[in-house]
């Protein structure tokens, strides 16, 4: 079974439940949005599941953990990645799921404490 072939289960994290399976291209890394039945989530976690044949261990599935979001209009792209809101504040947690620990709603273009 090819990567791009194997079913995808997305799980919500609170409150945990199952919203379904879906094939998917590639296999969204944490930090990623993903659109899934006309609502966007955030992708916080990976679980790879294996199955043995054969004596050998084969992925047999994708597990996301995800939880409701809505895509930041604000991303800087830093060292190849894309991260939320302005990376040249000192502020700035450059990570693709917070923004800072003093303004983590943003905007970071009308924040009282941005600082270069």
């Amino acid at each position: 079974m090819e990567l791009n072939s194997l079913p995808t289960e997305v799980i919500l994290t609170h409150p945990r439940q199952s919203l379904g399976k879906l094939q998917l291209d590639c296999s969204p890394q944490p930090g990623n949005y993903l659109d899934f039945e006309e609502k966007t989530y955030l992708v916080l976690e990976r679980r790879h599941r294996y199955q043995l044949r054969g004596g050998r261990y084969i992925l047999h599935n994708i597990a996301i953990y995800v939880q409701i979001a809505k895509r930041p209009e604000e991303k800087s792209l830093v060292q190849g990645r894309w991260v939320i809101g302005d990376a040249t504040c000192n502020y700035n947690a450059l990570s693709e799921i917070i923004r800072c620990a003093v303004n983590p709603e943003g905007p970071c273009n009308s924040c009282r404490f941005y600082e270069n």
